[in-house]
């Protein structure tokens, strides 16, 4: 019984209450720089007191629509945004060098480096851009001759000026936001909830008049970003959607809302001379009526959209057990001012200079040393 009384017990420190006007004094100056101090930069502009989660859970999902005109062809969602799937990561394609009408061959290299006048300059087995060289010297036209490659033939000629699409700053992108805060079971999504259809159909996003608005005008991601169109559609690159979730969740629910921001990620790449932009190339196969493959080589310029998202929401620390069970030890229960008078020991200056220098503290009540913290602890 007496091991069990012993556990089921609560240990508390002990303060003693020193009468100085010495110690006082600095005590309570450096009590109100400190104070001073946490409550104007710690808890008012850093907030430090709240209880902060970075792992947010996140979802992004996007859909372009417009149409656009190119090579005498209306191009729709289909033909220019790739991968069709609606990540948070897509291209809206601007410009395309299209070599059509592609065979397993042989073909002269069109890239300038590849020029010969004897098969000596074409060492077998190297590669090209259009293939691999059979070391042969070959004719590419009536007065160039060129190093002969086995691959895809005719071989690209990427060098041809193309026009813009320029319809695509008229593009429209909706994108449709979730997030999950798992420390504190909190979900919101970018989609407000008096959002109408017939909304859906008219806004457009802006940071000043529609900040909340999910449908986002290219040439407006663009300017926002301090890009210019004509020119980004013509080399193509790379722009960041950015939506944060700064959230105070001691506050309502409806105030906690994306912020929108727009960026380059690219702009490294925008200065370089070797590689300007963003370009990449995919091909459409076919099959003839004898079974003979052959295909459309695209080399496609173009915007590449990268929805990003993060989140820093906050919430109140909760007290600890310890402050919790103090203030309800000396305020509530029943015999709190003996708890107090066993807590708190009152020693004035007079007292300390009588004291016998053997025992500077009269005890006024027997205490015992707790046997497994050090603490003073109340005895029965």
């Amino acid at each position: 019984m007496n091991c069990i009384s012993d556990f089921f017990t609560y240990e508390t420190t002990k303060s003693v209450v020193v009468k100085s006007w010495t110690i006082g004094v600095i005590n309570r100056a450096v009590q109100l720089l400190i104070i001073s101090y946490f409550v104007g930069w710690v808890f008012l502009h850093e907030k430090a007191y709240q209880v902060r989660d970075t792992a947010i859970e996140s979802s992004v999902v996007t859909k372009v629509k417009g149409f656009g005109r190119y090579a005498n062809r209306v191009m729709d969602v289909s033909d220019y945004v790739t991968p069709p799937q609606g990540t948070s990561v897509f291209v809206i394609i601007t410009k395309m060098i299209v070599t059509e009408n592609q065979m397993q061959g042989f073909c002269p290299e069109s890239e300038e480096k590849f020029h010969c006048v004897t098969d000596s300059q074409c060492r077998p087995g190297r590669f090209a851009s259009g293939g691999i060289l059979t070391g042969r010297c070959v004719n590419l036209s009536s007065q160039q001759r060129s190093c002969e490659v086995r691959g895809w033939c005719p071989t690209e000629v990427d060098t041809v000026e193309r026009p813009v699409m320029m319809e695509a700053e008229n593009f429209t992108i909706f994108i449709k936001n979730s997030i999950r805060f798992p420390l504190f079971n909190f979900e919101k999504g970018n989609l407000p909830p008096e959002l109408t259809a017939s909304d859906m159909k008219t806004c457009r996003f802006h940071p000043d008049r529609a900040p909340f608005c999910p449908i986002l005008r290219v040439g407006d991601v663009v300017s926002f970003a301090g890009q210019d169109f004509a020119k980004l559609a013509s080399t193509g690159g790379v722009l960041g959607i950015k939506i944060g979730w700064v959230c105070d969740l001691d506050r309502a629910e409806d105030q906690c809302v994306p912020r929108y921001s727009f960026t380059r990620l690219d702009s490294v790449s925008e200065k370089s001379r070797v590689s300007p932009g963003y370009n990449f190339r995919f091909a459409k196969y076919y099959k003839t009526e004898n079974g003979s493959e052959y295909r459309t080589l695209m080399k496609a310029f173009g915007i590449r959209f990268d929805v990003l998202v993060y989140g820093n929401p906050g919430a109140r620390l909760r007290p600890q057990g310890t402050v919790l069970c103090d203030i309800i030890l000396l305020n509530f229960l029943k015999g709190a001012d003996q708890y107090k008078a066993k807590k708190f020991e009152r020693v004035n200056e007079s007292t300390l200079k009588g004291a016998n220098p053997a025992c500077p503290l009269d005890q006024a009540t027997e205490e015992k040393q707790s046997t497994d913290s050090g603490a003073y602890s109340i005895g029965h």
